[in-house]
């Protein structure tokens, strides 16, 4: 199992703008066959080192990964998230 960890800052960091970016995420949820599983958290801390969503993937392989990177819908929504990103981090592991 591969598991993907994102964690994203975004540039207005408003509970509206927040909330938005998490529904776009989930929107991925369930549309991606190699996508195992999908979660999405959000800060409650609001610091200045804080970032504001966490989002987690799984798959089953490294080639399940990549073809994760590929597909239409996530390239839509890294489009989005490009958009409104300020900083992002990310871990990738086998688990």
């Amino acid at each position: 199992m591969i598991t993907n960890n994102l964690l994203l800052k975004l540039k207005d960091r408003n509970d509206e703008n927040i909330a938005k970016t998490r529904d776009i995420l989930l929107s991925m949820q369930g549309k991606i066959a190699f996508l195992h599983d999908l979660k999405v958290k959000v800060d409650i801390r609001h610091g200045t080192s804080s970032y504001d969503i966490l989002l987690i993937t799984e798959f089953a392989s490294m080639e399940d990964f990549d073809a994760y990177l590929i597909h239409p819908l996530h390239i839509e929504v890294s489009k989005y998230i490009v958009g409104v990103l300020e900083n992002g981090a990310a871990v990738c592991y086998e688990s």
